[in-house]
């Protein structure tokens, strides 16, 4: 008698089996395809908007000096007057308000600038720069300065495009949201490249699509790098995860460290931080607040030594051009000058002066600046545009039309994923379910730790899981309902 088979199997064939369980390769891939879909899908309209406003800072500078040219640039002369009597001319078309520091011409053929803090007029936070001709005393004009670059108004605009869309402090939250996101996705985008390059296997999908998923790839492969250093130095003067890292760098000693401004001793003072762009910025974004103290031009000249003599003190300890001299706050604090150079080689020493005696009562050497402040100084110009001038500036600009481009290719793969004029289909669920134990555990214990580090990714992170979960639960009863029904 032959042996029994089960119903509808050949005999010979093996039982039927429950299908395999995916491996953990397959399944991470799942998961990280759904997470840069979905992330690209979101927060691409916020990446956007910062790529498109970056590449005009980009190229700002140029254009810069272009239109203001008449204020920064004078014929140069045989013999800079004092500087004294560069402020005096200043204060003298522009009373109001105090001196919030001075900034010497940094070379020939450019102007002096008087920075003036609290004029009826100006934007809270920006200070108004006075142009001296330094040959002549002549005052070329006066625009809105603001930051330590010395951003005037049409790179400011520009600068405040890219920072908070005009929209202040809630603005700032844009720009956070688009740097926490930016290296999830292209970190994503590069793992699910390189595991299709070593597979080897063909996309689904037509010909078309075909070819831009690959141009998609190359694109963010090539840029990948590039991509993740605007992000790290993007987060570090952000509002939340950038006083996160100040509180990090702090813990171990590496905060940016500041001059000794109390004329009582020669000591530290403690740290300020590059948070936002060094030492007196804070987090206020690409170029920060000035946060000086100020003095009338007739306060600095009637008590001690003059602006003249701290200059020279301040020559005498090795700070060259370009340098910035902000007044003493009050009669307990020093005189300090600072190196402002952001290109390379960095010029970022500091000296604080007795305003009574011109004694140099401290100094800081940016040779001496721990490690983690000196990589914190170099990313954030790097990420500026100011490092390495001219080449720096192409890089990035180059690079945010590379953000643009896998923007546009992104959007266009998710219109072709979907039917003829249907939006794309989105990625199948089910990964988190499929995925063993320990390792989901040690995923979601990862994943709390980062977003607490970084709140504008685990916030969304949060909402986003939730909602996915509310949807799956929907589609299961529909489903169920369904099932019963027929």
């Amino acid at each position: 008698m032959a042996t029994e088979t089960s119903v509808g199997t050949p005999p010979g064939d093996p039982s039927p089996t429950a299908p395999e369980r995916p491996s953990l390769t397959s399944v991470l891939r799942s998961l990280l395809l759904r997470l840069h879909f979905y992330a690209g899908v979101f927060v691409a309209p916020f990446l956007l908007v910062a790529a498109v406003s970056g590449l005009l800072y980009a190229l700002s500078p140029q254009a810069e000096r272009i239109v203001y040219d008449h204020e920064l640039r004078v014929p140069a002369g045989e013999e800079e007057l004092p500087l004294s009597e560069q402020i005096a001319a200043a204060r003298a078309d522009y009373p109001e308000g105090e001196i919030s520091a001075i900034r010497p011409s940094p070379k020939e053929g450019e102007t002096t600038r008087v920075l003036l803090s609290g004029v009826p007029g100006v934007t809270e936070g920006h200070t108004l720069a006075v142009f001296v001709d330094p040959y002549t005393a002549e005052v070329r004009g006066a625009l809105e300065q603001y930051g330590t670059s010395g951003a005037l108004p049409l790179r400011t605009w520009i600068d405040e495009l890219h920072r908070d869309l005009h929209l202040g402090q809630p603005g700032r939250m844009y720009s956070e949201f688009a740097a926490s996101w930016l290296w999830i996705i292209t970190g994503a985008g590069l793992v699910l490249w390189l595991g299709r390059a070593r597979a080897r296997r063909k996309v689904r999908g037509t010909a078309g699509r075909r070819r831009l998923l690959g141009l998609h790839g190359t694109v963010g492969v090539w840029a990948a790098v590039g991509l993740f250093f605007i992000s790290a130095t993007g987060l570090t003067w952000s509002t939340y995860a950038g006083s996160r890292v100040e509180e990090l760098r702090t813990s171990i000693g590496q905060a940016t460290p500041v001059v000794a401004t109390d004329t009582g001793h020669a000591g530290h003072e403690g740290h300020g931080s590059d948070g936002g762009h060094a030492g007196h910025e804070g987090h206020q974004g690409h170029e920060g607040h000035e946060g000086h103290g100020g003095a009338s031009g007739g306060e600095m000249a009637a008590e001690g030594v003059g602006v003249d003599d701290v200059l020279s003190a301040a020559r005498a300890e090795g700070l060259s051009n370009p340098v910035e001299l902000v007044p003493p706050a009050d009669e307990n604090t020093a005189w300090v000058v600072q190196q402002i150079q952001r290109s390379w080689p960095e010029k970022q020493d500091a000296a604080a002066i007795d305003p009574a005696t011109g004694e140099v009562l401290d100094v800081v050497r940016f040779a001496d600046y721990p490690l983690l402040a000196k990589l914190a100084r170099w990313g954030i110009d790097l990420h500026m545009g100011s490092l390495f001038g001219l080449p720096n500036q192409i890089a990035l600009a180059l690079l945010a039309v590379s953000l643009i481009t896998l923007i546009v290719l992104g959007y266009r793969m998710w219109w072709r994923r979907g039917r003829a004029g249907a939006f794309g289909r989105p990625i199948p669920r089910g990964a988190w379910r499929q995925m063993p134990r320990p390792v989901l555990l040690g995923l979601v214990a990862g994943l709390v730790l980062l977003g607490w580090f970084l709140p504008l990714f685990g916030i969304p992170l949060a909402a986003f899981l939730l909602v996915d979960v509310c949807l799956g639960w929907r589609a299961r009863r529909r489903a169920a309902a369904a099932a019963n029904g027929g």
